[in-house]
């Protein structure tokens, strides 16, 4: 294996790891927003009020993107399972 070989394999596992949070941090974030709009126009600050949605929005995501996010890393471990022979060389 040579250098690049392990960086570009890191790379790939970086991106998938990203391309597979994305989902749920932008889930996240946009409830994270709506619900700062809503607190800083009624002025009512309590840390529940965000927390709760956040995690119902993740939870959400989770359930929508589960079978899109399964198949993108079982095509990963397919690939670097049957590419094995060509890594150990």
């Amino acid at each position: 294996m040579s250098p690049e070989f392990v960086a570009g394999f890191f790379t790939e596992a970086i991106k998938i790891a990203i391309l597979l949070a994305a989902p749920m941090l932008i889930a996240g974030l946009v409830v994270g927003l709506l619900v700062s709009i809503v607190q800083a126009a009624t002025q009512v600050n309590e840390m529940t009020m965000t927390f709760i949605p956040k995690m119902l929005a993740v939870g959400i995501a989770i359930l929508i993107f589960f079978p899109w996010m399964v198949q993108i890393i079982v095509d990963f471990t397919q690939n670097l399972f049957v590419n094995i022979p060509i890594y150990i060389r």
